[in-house]
Protein backbone atom coordinates (compact mmCIF):
# COMPACT_ATOMS: atom_id res chain seq x y z
CA UNK A 1 0.00 0.00 0.00
CA UNK A 2 0.76 3.27 -0.75
CA UNK A 3 3.40 4.94 1.94
CA UNK A 4 1.91 8.73 1.18
CA UNK A 5 -2.20 6.99 2.09
CA UNK A 6 -1.18 4.59 5.09
CA UNK A 7 0.41 7.41 7.05
CA UNK A 8 -2.74 9.37 6.46
CA UNK A 9 -4.45 6.87 8.13
CA UNK A 10 -3.19 7.40 11.31
CA UNK A 11 -3.65 11.38 11.02
CA UNK A 12 -7.85 10.46 9.87
CA UNK A 13 -8.26 9.05 13.15
CA UNK A 14 -7.23 11.64 15.29
CA UNK A 15 -9.38 15.30 15.66
CA UNK A 16 -12.12 16.11 14.23
CA UNK A 17 -16.02 17.19 13.95
CA UNK A 18 -17.79 16.27 17.14
CA UNK A 19 -21.49 15.10 15.72
CA UNK A 20 -24.14 13.10 17.46
CA UNK A 21 -21.84 12.21 19.53
CA UNK A 22 -18.94 10.96 16.88
CA UNK A 23 -16.09 11.43 15.68
CA UNK A 24 -15.94 12.45 11.93
CA UNK A 25 -12.56 11.33 10.94
CA UNK A 26 -10.41 14.48 9.11
CA UNK A 27 -7.23 16.15 8.38
CA UNK A 28 -5.69 19.12 7.86
CA UNK A 29 -3.99 21.83 9.45
CA UNK A 30 -4.97 25.32 9.35
CA UNK A 31 -6.30 28.54 7.77
CA UNK A 32 -5.67 30.42 4.84
CA UNK A 33 -5.06 33.84 4.05
CA UNK A 34 -8.44 34.02 2.32
CA UNK A 35 -11.73 34.37 4.15
CA UNK A 36 -10.23 34.47 7.31
CA UNK A 37 -11.51 33.79 10.94
CA UNK A 38 -14.06 36.36 11.95
CA UNK A 39 -14.31 37.34 8.78
CA UNK A 40 -18.04 38.96 8.07
CA UNK A 41 -18.21 37.95 4.49
CA UNK A 42 -16.43 35.13 2.65
CA UNK A 43 -16.58 35.33 -1.24
CA UNK A 44 -17.35 32.01 -2.89
CA UNK A 45 -16.95 30.78 -6.61
CA UNK A 46 -18.83 28.40 -8.75
CA UNK A 47 -17.12 26.54 -10.83
CA UNK A 48 -18.83 23.44 -13.17
CA UNK A 49 -22.82 25.10 -12.82
CA UNK A 50 -24.65 22.08 -13.95
CA UNK A 51 -27.11 20.36 -11.36
CA UNK A 52 -24.44 19.79 -8.71
CA UNK A 53 -23.11 22.99 -8.62
CA UNK A 54 -26.60 24.95 -8.36
CA UNK A 55 -27.36 22.44 -5.51
CA UNK A 56 -23.65 22.69 -3.74
CA UNK A 57 -24.32 26.87 -4.14
CA UNK A 58 -27.17 26.84 -2.75
CA UNK A 59 -25.78 24.90 0.54
CA UNK A 60 -23.02 27.19 0.31
CA UNK A 61 -25.16 29.86 0.32
CA UNK A 62 -27.50 28.52 3.05
CA UNK A 63 -24.53 29.50 5.43
CA UNK A 64 -24.57 32.98 6.87
CA UNK A 65 -21.95 35.18 5.83
CA UNK A 66 -21.35 33.96 2.31
CA UNK A 67 -21.64 35.52 -1.39
CA UNK A 68 -21.04 34.02 -4.56
CA UNK A 69 -18.92 36.69 -6.15
CA UNK A 70 -17.94 34.58 -9.93
CA UNK A 71 -19.10 31.47 -11.85
CA UNK A 72 -17.21 29.20 -14.51
CA UNK A 73 -18.41 26.67 -17.01
CA UNK A 74 -17.64 25.44 -19.98
CA UNK A 75 -21.04 26.19 -21.70
CA UNK A 76 -22.52 29.58 -21.34
CA UNK A 77 -26.19 28.42 -21.45
CA UNK A 78 -25.62 26.25 -18.22
CA UNK A 79 -23.86 29.18 -16.29
CA UNK A 80 -27.08 31.77 -17.65
CA UNK A 81 -29.36 29.15 -16.14
CA UNK A 82 -27.58 28.20 -12.81
CA UNK A 83 -27.28 31.85 -12.01
CA UNK A 84 -30.70 33.14 -12.76
CA UNK A 85 -31.62 30.28 -10.61
CA UNK A 86 -29.41 31.36 -7.91
CA UNK A 87 -29.93 35.41 -8.49
CA UNK A 88 -33.88 34.25 -7.52
CA UNK A 89 -33.36 32.62 -4.45
CA UNK A 90 -31.03 34.97 -3.13
CA UNK A 91 -30.67 37.97 -4.48
CA UNK A 92 -28.01 40.25 -3.51
CA UNK A 93 -26.56 37.38 -1.93
CA UNK A 94 -25.45 36.80 -5.84
CA UNK A 95 -23.40 39.20 -7.31
CA UNK A 96 -21.96 38.06 -10.01
CA UNK A 97 -22.03 40.92 -13.03
CA UNK A 98 -21.16 39.79 -16.70
CA UNK A 99 -17.17 40.90 -16.00
CA UNK A 100 -17.34 37.65 -13.38
CA UNK A 101 -19.12 35.13 -15.37
CA UNK A 102 -16.42 32.73 -17.17
CA UNK A 103 -16.77 30.50 -20.23
CA UNK A 104 -13.90 27.86 -21.34
CA UNK A 105 -12.16 25.48 -20.40
CA UNK A 106 -10.02 27.95 -18.72
CA UNK A 107 -12.51 29.60 -17.00
CA UNK A 108 -11.89 28.35 -13.66
CA UNK A 109 -8.74 30.36 -13.46
CA UNK A 110 -10.37 33.82 -12.93
CA UNK A 111 -13.63 32.79 -11.02
CA UNK A 112 -11.18 30.90 -8.50
CA UNK A 113 -8.90 34.07 -8.61
CA UNK A 114 -11.85 36.08 -7.46
CA UNK A 115 -12.89 34.36 -4.59
CA UNK A 116 -12.11 33.15 -0.96
CA UNK A 117 -13.94 30.08 -1.45
CA UNK A 118 -14.14 27.69 -4.61
CA UNK A 119 -16.89 25.18 -5.43
CA UNK A 120 -15.55 22.63 -7.81
CA UNK A 121 -18.19 20.85 -9.47
CA UNK A 122 -17.16 20.61 -13.04
CA UNK A 123 -17.24 17.03 -14.62
CA UNK A 124 -14.77 14.97 -12.49
CA UNK A 125 -12.15 14.78 -15.18
CA UNK A 126 -11.03 18.57 -14.60
CA UNK A 127 -11.32 17.67 -10.64
CA UNK A 128 -7.58 17.24 -10.43
CA UNK A 129 -6.34 20.59 -11.79
CA UNK A 130 -9.09 22.24 -10.56
CA UNK A 131 -7.84 21.72 -6.95
CA UNK A 132 -4.45 22.12 -7.78
CA UNK A 133 -5.09 25.61 -9.34
CA UNK A 134 -7.08 27.01 -6.45
CA UNK A 135 -4.40 25.16 -3.82
CA UNK A 136 -1.80 27.52 -5.36
CA UNK A 137 -3.97 30.60 -4.95
CA UNK A 138 -4.60 29.71 -1.35
CA UNK A 139 -8.50 29.12 -1.71
CA UNK A 140 -10.58 26.88 0.38
CA UNK A 141 -11.95 24.34 -1.20
CA UNK A 142 -15.47 22.39 -1.90
CA UNK A 143 -15.15 19.55 -4.14
CA UNK A 144 -17.37 16.91 -5.64
CA UNK A 145 -16.80 13.51 -5.38
CA UNK A 146 -14.82 11.40 -7.59
CA UNK A 147 -11.51 13.88 -6.93
CA UNK A 148 -10.02 11.69 -10.17
CA UNK A 149 -10.83 9.52 -13.03
CA UNK A 150 -7.12 7.67 -13.14
CA UNK A 151 -4.15 7.05 -10.97
CA UNK A 152 -2.27 10.44 -12.10
CA UNK A 153 -5.33 12.90 -10.96
CA UNK A 154 -5.43 10.89 -7.78
CA UNK A 155 -1.63 11.33 -7.15
CA UNK A 156 -2.15 15.19 -7.97
CA UNK A 157 -4.80 15.37 -5.86
CA UNK A 158 -2.46 13.71 -3.12
CA UNK A 159 0.17 16.21 -3.71
CA UNK A 160 -2.14 19.28 -3.68
CA UNK A 161 -3.67 17.95 -0.51
CA UNK A 162 0.05 18.49 1.22
CA UNK A 163 0.40 21.85 -0.45
CA UNK A 164 -3.16 22.58 1.21
CA UNK A 165 -2.05 21.47 5.04
CA UNK A 166 0.98 23.43 4.45
CA UNK A 167 -1.18 26.78 3.94
CA UNK A 168 -3.79 25.79 6.36
CA UNK A 169 -6.50 25.63 4.03
CA UNK A 170 -9.74 23.67 4.50
CA UNK A 171 -11.00 20.84 2.33
CA UNK A 172 -14.30 19.29 2.10
CA UNK A 173 -14.94 16.76 -0.42
CA UNK A 174 -18.61 15.62 -0.94
CA UNK A 175 -18.83 12.71 -0.09
CA UNK A 176 -21.75 13.44 2.45
CA UNK A 177 -22.38 10.21 3.95
CA UNK A 178 -19.42 11.41 6.27
CA UNK A 179 -21.34 13.81 7.41
CA UNK A 180 -24.58 12.34 7.95
CA UNK A 181 -25.77 11.31 11.25
CA UNK A 182 -26.79 7.81 10.76
CA UNK A 183 -23.58 7.20 9.07
CA UNK A 184 -21.80 8.83 12.20
CA UNK A 185 -23.57 6.89 14.87
CA UNK A 186 -22.85 3.61 12.94
CA UNK A 187 -19.35 4.35 12.78
CA UNK A 188 -19.39 5.50 16.44
CA UNK A 189 -21.12 1.87 17.36
CA UNK A 190 -18.75 -0.58 15.21
CA UNK A 191 -15.64 1.58 16.87
CA UNK A 192 -17.43 0.65 20.35
CA UNK A 193 -17.58 -3.55 19.06
CA UNK A 194 -20.82 -3.69 18.86
CA UNK A 195 -20.77 -6.63 15.71
CA UNK A 196 -17.34 -7.43 17.16
CA UNK A 197 -14.69 -7.51 14.67
CA UNK A 198 -15.52 -6.69 11.10
CA UNK A 199 -15.36 -9.68 8.98
CA UNK A 200 -16.16 -8.96 5.57
CA UNK A 201 -18.73 -6.40 3.32
CA UNK A 202 -20.70 -5.94 0.84
CA UNK A 203 -22.12 -2.60 -1.13
CA UNK A 204 -24.44 -1.87 -3.48
CA UNK A 205 -25.46 0.85 -5.94
CA UNK A 206 -27.86 -0.60 -8.06
CA UNK A 207 -30.38 1.78 -10.21
CA UNK A 208 -32.01 2.46 -13.19
CA UNK A 209 -29.50 4.93 -14.84
CA UNK A 210 -28.99 8.35 -15.11
CA UNK A 211 -29.29 11.19 -18.42
CA UNK A 212 -28.35 11.41 -21.52
CA UNK A 213 -28.43 14.19 -24.46
CA UNK A 214 -28.86 14.01 -28.10
CA UNK A 215 -26.32 14.81 -30.79
CA UNK A 216 -26.90 18.15 -32.29
CA UNK A 217 -26.20 19.24 -35.97
CA UNK A 218 -23.36 21.74 -35.63
CA UNK A 219 -21.71 19.84 -32.41
CA UNK A 220 -17.84 19.23 -32.38
CA UNK A 221 -16.96 15.51 -30.40
CA UNK A 222 -15.36 17.18 -28.04
CA UNK A 223 -18.43 19.56 -27.03
CA UNK A 224 -21.23 16.35 -27.28
CA UNK A 225 -18.72 14.59 -25.05
CA UNK A 226 -18.92 17.55 -22.70
CA UNK A 227 -22.46 17.68 -22.91
CA UNK A 228 -22.85 13.83 -22.50
CA UNK A 229 -20.25 13.28 -19.59
CA UNK A 230 -21.27 10.85 -17.74
CA UNK A 231 -21.00 8.23 -20.66
CA UNK A 232 -17.09 8.88 -21.37
CA UNK A 233 -14.23 7.85 -18.58
CA UNK A 234 -12.01 10.59 -19.02
CA UNK A 235 -14.68 12.96 -17.59
CA UNK A 236 -16.84 10.94 -15.19
CA UNK A 237 -14.35 7.57 -14.71
CA UNK A 238 -17.95 5.02 -15.47
CA UNK A 239 -20.66 4.88 -12.74
CA UNK A 240 -18.42 3.15 -10.43
CA UNK A 241 -16.91 6.33 -10.11
CA UNK A 242 -19.24 8.86 -10.23
CA UNK A 243 -22.27 7.02 -7.84
CA UNK A 244 -20.74 4.14 -6.32
CA UNK A 245 -17.50 5.59 -5.11
CA UNK A 246 -19.84 6.44 -1.76
CA UNK A 247 -20.61 3.05 -1.11
CA UNK A 248 -16.90 2.07 -1.19
CA UNK A 249 -15.93 4.74 0.88
CA UNK A 250 -17.87 3.67 3.62
CA UNK A 251 -16.54 0.05 3.96
CA UNK A 252 -13.38 1.54 3.65
CA UNK A 253 -13.99 4.04 6.25
CA UNK A 254 -15.77 1.20 8.33
CA UNK A 255 -13.19 -0.99 7.78
CA UNK A 256 -10.18 1.63 8.19
CA UNK A 257 -8.04 0.79 5.79
CA UNK A 258 -7.94 0.33 1.74
CA UNK A 259 -7.95 -2.79 -0.60
CA UNK A 260 -4.94 -3.86 -1.39
CA UNK A 261 -5.90 -5.70 -4.44
CA UNK A 262 -9.37 -5.89 -6.75
CA UNK A 263 -10.78 -8.62 -9.12
CA UNK A 264 -14.19 -8.22 -10.94
CA UNK A 265 -16.46 -8.54 -13.96
CA UNK A 266 -18.65 -5.67 -15.77
CA UNK A 267 -19.85 -5.22 -19.11
CA UNK A 268 -22.94 -4.16 -21.21
CA UNK A 269 -25.99 -6.06 -20.84
CA UNK A 270 -29.01 -3.30 -21.46
CA UNK A 271 -27.46 0.29 -21.81
CA UNK A 272 -26.28 -0.22 -25.28
CA UNK A 273 -26.67 2.95 -28.26
CA UNK A 274 -25.96 5.79 -29.70
CA UNK A 275 -26.24 7.84 -26.30
CA UNK A 276 -24.64 6.05 -24.26
CA UNK A 277 -21.44 6.57 -24.86
CA UNK A 278 -18.05 3.91 -23.76
CA UNK A 279 -18.98 2.90 -20.37
CA UNK A 280 -20.00 -0.53 -18.95
CA UNK A 281 -23.53 -0.48 -17.47
CA UNK A 282 -22.64 -3.06 -14.60
CA UNK A 283 -19.61 -3.59 -12.07
CA UNK A 284 -19.25 -6.69 -9.65
CA UNK A 285 -15.51 -6.21 -7.88
CA UNK A 286 -14.00 -8.08 -5.35
CA UNK A 287 -11.95 -6.02 -3.28
CA UNK A 288 -9.47 -7.60 -0.78
CA UNK A 289 -7.82 -6.11 2.45
CA UNK A 290 -4.01 -6.55 3.43
CA UNK A 291 -5.77 -8.75 6.68
CA UNK A 292 -7.66 -10.90 3.67
CA UNK A 293 -11.04 -9.52 4.45
CA UNK A 294 -13.27 -9.33 1.85
CA UNK A 295 -15.85 -6.21 0.01
CA UNK A 296 -18.11 -7.54 -2.27
CA UNK A 297 -19.11 -4.06 -4.17
CA UNK A 298 -21.55 -4.42 -7.48
CA UNK A 299 -23.11 -1.29 -9.52
CA UNK A 300 -25.94 -1.63 -12.56
CA UNK A 301 -27.63 0.85 -14.15
CA UNK A 302 -30.42 -1.67 -15.43
CA UNK A 303 -34.02 -0.06 -15.82
CA UNK A 304 -36.60 -2.39 -15.05
CA UNK A 305 -34.82 -3.71 -12.03
CA UNK A 306 -34.95 -3.79 -8.46
CA UNK A 307 -32.72 -1.04 -6.91
CA UNK A 308 -30.48 -1.19 -4.02
CA UNK A 309 -28.16 1.34 -2.82
CA UNK A 310 -26.72 0.60 0.88
CA UNK A 311 -23.61 -0.80 2.42
CA UNK A 312 -23.74 -4.01 5.16
CA UNK A 313 -20.15 -4.70 7.11
CA UNK A 314 -20.69 -8.19 8.83
CA UNK A 315 -19.21 -9.07 11.84
CA UNK A 316 -18.44 -11.69 14.93
CA UNK A 317 -21.52 -10.65 16.69
CA UNK A 318 -23.79 -9.35 13.66
CA UNK A 319 -24.03 -7.10 10.48
CA UNK A 320 -24.50 -3.14 10.67
CA UNK A 321 -25.76 -0.66 7.67
CA UNK A 322 -26.44 2.86 7.87
CA UNK A 323 -28.57 3.44 11.44
CA UNK A 324 -29.03 0.25 11.99
CA UNK A 325 -27.36 -2.65 13.71
CA UNK A 326 -28.68 -6.71 13.72
CA UNK A 327 -27.01 -9.78 15.23
CA UNK A 328 -27.19 -12.94 13.35
CA UNK A 329 -30.67 -14.10 14.02
CA UNK A 330 -31.85 -11.09 12.68
CA UNK A 331 -32.98 -9.54 15.75
CA UNK A 332 -32.18 -5.96 15.88
CA UNK A 333 -29.63 -4.49 18.58
CA UNK A 334 -29.42 -0.88 17.56
CA UNK A 335 -31.36 1.62 15.96
CA UNK A 336 -30.79 5.27 15.03
CA UNK A 337 -34.33 7.11 15.45
CA UNK A 338 -33.93 10.88 14.88
CA UNK A 339 -35.67 11.83 12.06
CA UNK A 340 -35.08 15.32 12.36
CA UNK A 341 -31.16 14.60 11.50
CA UNK A 342 -29.64 17.48 9.81
CA UNK A 343 -29.21 17.24 5.77
CA UNK A 344 -25.60 15.76 4.98
CA UNK A 345 -25.33 17.86 2.00
CA UNK A 346 -26.17 20.68 4.17
CA UNK A 347 -23.93 19.82 6.96
CA UNK A 348 -20.69 19.51 4.57
CA UNK A 349 -20.83 23.16 3.95
CA UNK A 350 -21.84 24.21 7.65
CA UNK A 351 -18.65 22.59 8.32
CA UNK A 352 -16.42 23.78 5.91
CA UNK A 353 -17.40 27.74 7.23
CA UNK A 354 -17.50 26.86 10.57
CA UNK A 355 -14.15 25.70 10.21
CA UNK A 356 -12.88 28.23 8.75
CA UNK A 357 -13.97 30.68 10.83
CA UNK A 358 -12.64 29.20 13.89
CA UNK A 359 -9.20 28.28 12.43
CA UNK A 360 -9.86 24.78 12.63
CA UNK A 361 -8.14 21.74 10.78
CA UNK A 362 -10.19 20.10 7.85
CA UNK A 363 -8.73 18.16 4.57
CA UNK A 364 -11.01 15.95 3.53
CA UNK A 365 -8.76 15.37 -0.28
CA UNK A 366 -6.90 12.38 1.28
CA UNK A 367 -9.63 10.33 2.03
CA UNK A 368 -11.37 11.82 -1.48
CA UNK A 369 -8.06 10.68 -3.27
CA UNK A 370 -8.51 7.38 -1.73
CA UNK A 371 -12.19 6.54 -2.27
CA UNK A 372 -11.55 7.53 -6.35
CA UNK A 373 -8.51 5.50 -6.25
CA UNK A 374 -10.79 2.10 -4.99
CA UNK A 375 -13.51 2.93 -7.75
CA UNK A 376 -10.67 3.48 -10.20
CA UNK A 377 -9.24 0.17 -9.32
CA UNK A 378 -12.30 -1.39 -9.20
CA UNK A 379 -13.11 0.06 -12.88
CA UNK A 380 -9.68 -1.29 -13.86
CA UNK A 381 -10.12 -4.42 -13.10
CA UNK A 382 -13.25 -5.38 -14.66
CA UNK A 383 -12.16 -3.61 -17.92
CA UNK A 384 -9.38 -5.78 -18.30
CA UNK A 385 -10.27 -9.20 -16.74
CA UNK A 386 -6.93 -8.56 -14.61
CA UNK A 387 -6.50 -8.86 -10.54
CA UNK A 388 -4.75 -5.76 -10.07
CA UNK A 389 -3.24 -4.51 -6.97
CA UNK A 390 -3.53 -0.95 -5.02
CA UNK A 391 0.05 -0.29 -5.42
CA UNK A 392 0.27 -1.28 -8.93
CA UNK A 393 -3.01 0.82 -10.27
CA UNK A 394 -1.70 3.89 -8.20
CA UNK A 395 1.66 4.11 -9.62
CA UNK A 396 0.16 3.65 -13.08
CA UNK A 397 1.19 6.26 -15.88
CA UNK A 398 -1.45 5.30 -17.87
CA UNK A 399 -3.94 8.51 -18.29
CA UNK A 400 -6.98 8.66 -19.87
CA UNK A 401 -6.92 12.53 -20.16
CA UNK A 402 -7.14 13.89 -23.78
CA UNK A 403 -3.62 15.81 -24.63
CA UNK A 404 -5.54 18.80 -25.51
CA UNK A 405 -8.56 20.50 -24.07
CA UNK A 406 -10.03 22.44 -26.72
CA UNK A 407 -13.62 22.83 -28.86
CA UNK A 408 -11.97 21.13 -32.00
CA UNK A 409 -9.49 18.80 -30.05
CA UNK A 410 -9.84 15.36 -30.72
CA UNK A 411 -11.13 13.87 -26.78
CA UNK A 412 -10.22 10.25 -27.26
CA UNK A 413 -13.63 7.86 -28.07
CA UNK A 414 -14.66 7.63 -31.12
CA UNK A 415 -18.39 6.37 -32.64
CA UNK A 416 -17.67 3.34 -35.20
CA UNK A 417 -19.57 4.02 -38.44
CA UNK A 418 -22.37 2.29 -36.68
CA UNK A 419 -22.83 5.44 -34.23
CA UNK A 420 -21.44 3.12 -31.03
CA UNK A 421 -18.34 3.74 -29.14
CA UNK A 422 -16.03 0.82 -28.10
CA UNK A 423 -16.62 -0.58 -25.09
CA UNK A 424 -13.89 -2.21 -23.05
CA UNK A 425 -13.10 -5.73 -23.47
CA UNK A 426 -11.86 -7.80 -20.63
CA UNK A 427 -8.86 -9.73 -21.94
CA UNK A 428 -8.06 -7.26 -24.68
CA UNK A 429 -8.51 -3.90 -23.23
CA UNK A 430 -4.80 -2.43 -21.34
CA UNK A 431 -5.31 -0.43 -17.66
CA UNK A 432 -1.50 -0.14 -16.45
Amino acid sequence: MSEKITKRRTVLKTGGVLAAGAVLPQVGLGQGKSGGAGSSEIKVALIGCGGRGTGAANQTLHVKGTKLVAMADAFEDRLEKAYRSLKGHYKERVDVPKARKFVGFDAYKAAIDAADVVILTSPPGFRPRHFEYAVEKGKHVFMEKPVAVDAEGVRQVLAAAKEADKKKLKVVAGLQRRYQESYLETYAKLQEGAIGEILSAQCYWNGGGVWNKPRKEGMTEMEYQMRNWYYFNWLSGDHICEQHIHNIDIVNWFVGKNPVKAIGVGGRSQRIGKNYGEIFDHHYVEFTYDDGRMMNSQCRHWRGCPSRVTEIVIGEKGTASAGLIKDHKGKIIWRHRNRNAPNPYQQEHNELYRHIREDKPLNNAYYAAEASMSAILGRMVTYSGLEISWDKALKSGRSIMPKEISWDADPGPKAGKDGLYPCPIPGKTKVI
